[in-house]
């Protein structure tokens, strides 16, 4: 596997949850895994990143306390549940990776493995 690979997408209707996964083989190694998102017509913008060896993380403000990653070594793969979301948090999320940081930014910059994204839309 060359990338990060985003499943768990779909529709929600607003105030609704919705968890989203990121596979990856290598998560017992030391890791930056963020993810980030983009709307249409916006820039791509970070949510939220882990460090693997310690399962530090970090929030982007617009989704502190609404959004929660983690990270399952059995499962190869790093997760974000996302609760109350609104119409804002429609976008397509893309998984991110970067070897060897422990300090993890929420600068698209540093990270230098994608993937291909995953359509996350909230409506009713």
């Amino acid at each position: 596997q060359e990338h990060p690979v985003e499943s768990g997408g779909g529709s929600v209707q607003p105030g609704g949850s919705l968890k989203i996964f990121c596979g990856w083989p290598l998560l017992q190694f030391q890791y930056c895994m963020a993810w980030f998102r983009q709307a249409p017509g916006k820039e791509r913008e970070a949510v939220a990143a882990i460090a693997t060896l310690n399962g530090d993380t970090w929030y982007a403000d617009l989704v502190k306390g609404r959004f929660t990653i983690s990270q399952s070594y059995g499962n190869h793969s790093v997760a974000l549940q996302m609760d109350s979301l609104s119409p804002d948090d429609t976008a397509v999320y893309y998984c991110a990776a970067k070897y060897g940081a422990a300090i993890c930014q929420l600068d698209r910059a540093e990270y230098n493995l994608w993937g291909r994204g995953t359509q996350v839309t909230v409506s009713g």
